[in-house]
Formats: structure tokens, sequence, C-alpha cells
């Protein structure tokens, strides 16, 4: 008999029934959608009996509910360490490794669930839908070699795009973005209307070879008496974007704005979101900014949403345009020299300068390690030092690490988005981290408020400003997305 057999005969039998009443109660917040503290109750009964699988696959299930991919991914490998027979286990290592974008690793859990359960309809599918991506990635990665140099934005042709005689959408003057061509798309997009295609390709062009000439850290000058804002994810949320300016104001050049990324995915109305934002930079470029987060990647846009979103509202081609445009939007804004804005967090290293990022060559997918992904990844932690990432992608962050950065680069703090936050905003490491994220009730499920920063450019003191999401027409979120998520169990 083995040590750990041994020791699992030795828990009490109070710590067993305590254990118990811990995954129950776990279970109803889970019902809730109180993911986070489903975690910490599946934690105690874990702590109090440490070797039951379904504790480890339950917890695996809710860190997967509040995209800690990595933490879920642990969790369900201990699952199947504890009972190589947990079925559940292999859904959930599945689970876990396709929201990492690992799909040979999912499908071989799934392969093993269909062999040991033959009969299994839905493991069946979640095969055969996984088996159809690894193979098209496969295709795609087999062509890709011939058409290496092949670019997107140069197959476009708008001339033979002809606009319809019963087009009733606004129109860009002299090929331009204008105030009213905003009002008109604004006004368009409420009412659920289309951008015609020419239009759109137009923007994604325009906007393409302006970011094409921008550093990866964009400089950014706030008068003394100017305010700026800034936005966390709005993830898709098209109808609580426009809240926002609502509350705040439309985008000027007397009311900049920048967004920090995650403009789409998840949320049905991302196509709306995305051409709203481009579409207020062209016609404010000095005043309107826009960083890239780690939702504005080939990945991510086709598991949650985005790449079906654009497939069915204009075209395929149009999809990976969008790639292309992705690939060179900025990772990071520096505000008076005074605050470093990104999506993500910091570093695995000490050393990283201003310079080193303004030189990023980001012209590219989001690598797996290095200070491009952390700056669309990385999250801070409670604790110093670092700590692998939850996700399974990027770092975990301590205090220490967000100092020793501010002092070496002379700044006063960072903000960064990247995580839903119950107020919208949360500020953390002695104020010195703060995090922003502008899409309330996340995913129609989450509850949380939204926010949004405003400060001036004399003392750069943050101010907070939180609210509630509003209606929106009934397109549940991920209605796009890939159908293995939709699947997940």
């Amino acid at each position: 008999m083995s040590l750990e057999a041994e020791e699992k005969l030795t828990a009490s039998k109070e710590d067993i029934e305590e254990a118990e009443k811990f995954k129950t109660q776990a279970n109803e917040c889970f019902k809730k959608q109180d993911f986070n503290t489903a975690i910490e109750l599946y934690t105690k009964a874990i702590e109090k009996n440490p070797y039951l699988a379904v504790y480890y696959a339950n917890r695996s299930f809710a860190y997967l509910k509040t995209e800690c991919f990595g933490y879920a991914l642990s969790d369900a490998s201990k699952a199947i360490e504890l009972d190589k027979t947990y079925v559940k286990g292999f859904y959930r290592r599945a689970t876990a490794n396709m929201s990492l974008g690992k799909w040979k690793e999912a499908l071989k859990d799934y392969e093993y669930v269909t062999k040991v359960r033959p009969t299994d309809k839905d493991a069946k599918l979640k095969y055969n839908e996984c088996n159809k991506i690894v193979k098209k990635i496969a295709f795609e990665k087999a062509i890709s070699v011939e058409d290496n140099k092949k670019n997107i934005a140069d197959t476009i042709n708008l001339e033979a795009m002809s606009i319809e005689n019963d087009y009733i959408g606004p129109e860009l003057e002299n090929g331009k973005v204008t105030v009213n061509f905003m009002l008109g798309l604004m006004d368009l997009y409420k009412n659920q209307g289309k951008l015609h295609r020419k239009y759109a390709y137009k923007i994604l062009l325009d906007i393409k070879s302006y970011f094409m000439k921008q550093p990866s850290l964009i400089d950014v000058s706030i008068g003394d008496n100017d305010k700026f804002t800034v936005c966390g994810d709005v993830h898709g949320q098209f109808y609580d974007l426009m809240n926002i300016f609502e509350l705040n104001g439309l985008p000027s050049e007397t009311n900049p704005y920048l967004f920090n990324g995650d403009f789409v995915d998840r949320g049905s109305f991302s196509v709306e979101c995305i051409f709203t934002l481009f579409g207020f930079k062209l016609l404010y470029p000095n005043h309107f900014f826009m960083s890239r987060g780690n939702h504005e990647s080939a990945t991510m846009n086709q598991m949650y949403g985005f790449d079906g979103e654009v497939k069915s509202k204009y075209t395929a081609q149009m999809a990976e345009l969008f790639t292309e445009v992705y690939n060179w939007l900025p990772l990071a804004h520096c505000l008076n020299k005074r605050v470093i804005v990104m999506h993500g967090g910091l570093f695995s290293r000490d050393d990283v300068t201003l310079e080193e990022i303004r030189k990023i060559d980001r012209n590219r997918q989001p690598p797996e390690e290095g200070p491009m992904c952390e700056l669309l990844w990385s999250d801070p932690q409670p604790q110093n030092g670092r700590a692998p990432s939850k996700r399974g992608v990027g770092c975990q962050f301590g205090p220490d690490v967000t100092n020793q950065f501010l002092e070496l680069n002379k700044l006063d703090y960072v903000i960064r988005s990247h995580e839903v936050k119950n107020d919208g905003y949360e500020v953390a490491h002695n104020g010195k981290c703060i995090t922003v994220f502008s899409a309330p009730n996340y995913c129609d499920t989450m509850g949380n408020k939204g926010a949004f920063i405003t400060l001036n450019g004399k003392d750069m003191i943050p101010n907070y400003t939180t609210y509630e999401a509003v209606p929106h027409p009934n397109v549940k979120p991920m209605a796009y997305a890939n159908t293995l998520l939709s699947l997940m169990c």
C-alpha cells in the first residue's frame, strides 16, 4: 500500500463529514454563480479531506468560470492523479487545455472519455468538435508556409464594393470619419443596424495604416487642467459602452479616452464595439487611445466569439483582416511620464524599462512568455514576489515587484484591467496598482459593476465612477463562440 493510500485511511470521520458540508455549501454558491465563494469553500473541503477527486474537479470547474485556466488545469490533473478512472476529471482537464488553446492536449482527454464511455453522446460530440479544430489548425499551418507573405489588407478592393440604394446607414465623407458619421454609426448600432461593408473595410485599412506607424509604448500628454478617462475591458457589451459615453461624455479633443484592451469577445455586440472605438480613434487620433488586450488575438477570437461574429455579420476575409489590425495595436501607454497603463500587468524580470517596452516587436500573435505576453496576461497578487499565473499564461506579481518597476522607471503607479472586480475597480499594492474593468454584469452573469477612471494632468489622482449594466437586445453573450465552449460541462 502506498504512503498516500495509508494517509487516506487516517482521515478522521469528523474531517470527512466537515469536508462534505463545505462541498455542499460550495455547490450551492456555484449554482448561484458566486464562483469565488465556491472556490473558497471547495478549498476548505480539500483542506479537510485532500484525497477526494471530486473536490478538485469541482474547484477546477469554478476556476474555469473565473478564467483561472492555469489553476483549473492543475486541479483537474490532481483529480485524475487521485482517481485515474474519474471521467469528470478528464472532462475538466480537456476544457482547461482548450481554454488555453492547447487543442491537442484537450483532444487526448476527450479521446480517453470516448473510449471508456463509448455510448456517451456528449463525449463523442466534444471529441469530434475538438478533432475538427486540431485538423483545421494543422491544415492552416500547412498552407501558411506558402502564404507567409500574404497580406489581407493588400487584397481588399474597395473600388469594387458598391453602396446599395437601400443602404440607410452613415457614410464616410470623402473617405473620412466625421463627427456626423460617428453619431450616425452609434444610432445605427443602437437600432441593431449594420455598417456597410465598404465603410467597415475602409475603417480597418485606415486604422491599420495608422497603428503601423506607432511605437509599442505610446506617450500621452495631459494638460494640468485637462480631464483624461481610462476604461477597462468592454468585451463586446456595446450598450454598456454607450452608457459610459452617456455618463462621461462622448470622446472629443477636450474629452480624451484610453480604452485598455479586450474590446471584443464574450459579449455578442463586439463588431459594434470595435467599429465605434476604431471610428473614434480615426476621428481623434491624438485624443483617443487603444491598448491591445489578451483577447485581441486569433486564438481567443476563435474561441470566445469575435471570429464567429465577424463571419456572421461580414466575411471570413474581414475576420482575418481584424487579426492583422490587432497585431499592430500598441501594448501600453505612459501618461504624463507618471502613470503606465497596460492590459495585463508586470513582468517576470526586474529590469524591464519603458524603453524596452517601446521597442517590442508586436506585429505578431502574443507569445507564450516574455514582456509582450506579460503585458497582456499578468495579474497582481497580494503577497510579495512572483508566482505562476492562475491563468496558465503570464505571471503573478506582488507589491515589491510593482514598487521596483515604478522606481526603476520613475513612475507613480500602474493602471491595468483584465480582471472582473465586483465594484468595477480595485486598488492594490498600497495604491500603486489599480485595476479597472468596464463591462458590468460581465457575460450577463457576474453581477459586477463597471467602472472608469478619470484624472487630470496636474495631480494625476485617480477618481472612480461606477455604474450598473443597462439592458441590451436579447442576444446572449457567447452567441458566436466556438461550439465546444457552449458544450462545456
